[in-house]
């Protein structure tokens, strides 16, 4: 959290390729358990440090007209990057898997030489003359970028100052924080990393007719067509239009999956009794007839809808909406919301399956996902071709015509 204000975000993503390439090389070359945790622990933290600054840099250096194309794209390259892992698996031992990942940490670190720091962070710390030169790179020396830069330049003066716990108070600083950590907590009780987590169980339990092998492929896909799509019609539809859709599609699909788990007849649904869902994927899969189709298909239009909206448009919203002076703090403070919510819930889900059914937390998920569709249109201010100078304004003043 603190990276991000302190180095800035250009060099907080450099650095975090320091614990990732050392947790690599722990993991390729493990000796014992404790290599294998300790190595695991640097990468999880590298990848925290990358969930929190990525995004906000993105936005930082982005054109507001194609904000949205370029926030999607950490999503569409992770995505892509599990699919090449996922082939790469079929044909690498688990070691030499480690050792690939240590290319995009060394590709990261050296492409990232050749890219300016944010201008807005730049600013903040006073280096006015290397922010013009910056912004001037990213815009190019035939467009209007000096206008850009003193919109900027203005901004940041108003909020020059540190956080202090006074200014907490102030609904241009909580109300953006609040937003962007409901929307990361209520993106997480949405279900996404349970149901990817437990995939093959779920699919064995409802007697899915889909080989076990190609439930990482097929999901993958599904994830890398759907952030696409989102990425092409960002910046046209907006953001909220995706939400709204994205909200939906999960109501629908969470809706579907527990209303036929709970009905259907247990020689269909493969609930058997004194049988939990982790013992479950050990079992094989009998179906009986094609309506096995329906809980693969609400899965995969529940991760669509996912991918397509709630997955993407969360992390570019939080580096929109939150303001300069805060940025860097609270953005790492929404990361952590969203992991933490993601280990409680993963903690707790094969207990209440055991103890109520597999269609609880289903259920569960829809009405969470029927309060995503309230939150949108209540709570989430439309972003779509606002510079991050506009969005502050709208919260420091509360006039939607900044916005319009």
């Amino acid at each position: 959290m603190l990276l991000n204000d302190c180095l800035g975000r250009k060099l907080s993503i450099m650095f975090s390729a320091l614990p990732s390439a050392l947790g690599y090389a722990l993991l390729a070359g493990a000796q014992g358990l404790w290599m294998l945790l300790l190595g695991r622990v640097l990468t999880g933290y590298a990848g925290g440090v990358t969930s929190a600054s990525i995004p906000v840099y993105i936005s930082e250096i982005s054109h507001p007209g194609v904000r949205g194309m370029l926030g999607a794209c950490p999503q569409i390259m992770a995505v892509l990057g599990s699919l090449i892992l996922y082939a790469l698996g079929l044909v690498l031992d688990w070691r030499w898997l480690a050792v690939a990942g240590e290319v995009p940490v060394l590709a990261m670190v050296l492409l990232l030489c050749f890219m300016p720091n944010s201008p807005r962070f730049l600013l903040s710390q006073g280096k006015e003359e290397e922010a013009l030169g910056s912004l001037c790179w990213l815009r190019g020396e035939d467009t209007d970028y000096a206008r850009e830069y003193e919109q900027i330049k203005d901004s940041v003066r108003k909020q020059s100052r540190r956080v202090s716990c006074a200014e907490l108070k102030d609904p241009f600083l909580y109300k953006p924080i609040l937003i962007s950590g409901l929307m990361r907590f209520l993106q997480q009780l949405s279900g996404v990393t349970c149901i990817l987590v437990y995939l093959q169980p779920i699919f064995k339990k409802t007697s899915v007719i889909l080989k076990a092998e190609y439930d990482a492929a097929l999901v993958g896909l599904v994830r890398l067509s759907a952030v696409a799509i989102a990425a092409v019609s960002m910046d046209k539809a907006g953001r909220k239009i995706l939400l709204f859709v994205s909200a939906g599609v999960m109501l629908v699909s969470n809706l579907t999956m527990g209303l036929y788990i709970h009905f259907e007849p247990a020689s269909h649904n493969g609930t058997v009794a004194n049988t939990t869902l982790a013992s479950s994927a050990n079992l094989p899969a009998e179906p009986t007839n094609y309506i096995t189709l329906i809980p693969l298909l609400a899965t995969m239009f529940f991760i669509m809808g996912y991918a397509m909206g709630w997955g993407p448009i969360t992390w570019l919203l939080m580096s929109e909406i939150l303001p300069l002076k805060a940025r860097g703090v609270a953005s790492g403070l929404c990361v952590l919301v969203s992991w933490l919510t993601a280990f409680t819930l993963t903690q707790f889900f094969l207990p209440v399956v055991n103890a109520f059914g597999l269609e609880v937390p289903f259920l569960f998920f829809a009405v969470i996902s029927a309060g995503n569709i309230i939150f949108t249109g209540c709570c989430v201010p439309e972003t779509k071709g606002r510079s991050l100078e506009q969005i502050e304004a709208f919260f420091r003043t509360g006039r939607k015509s900044f916005l319009r």
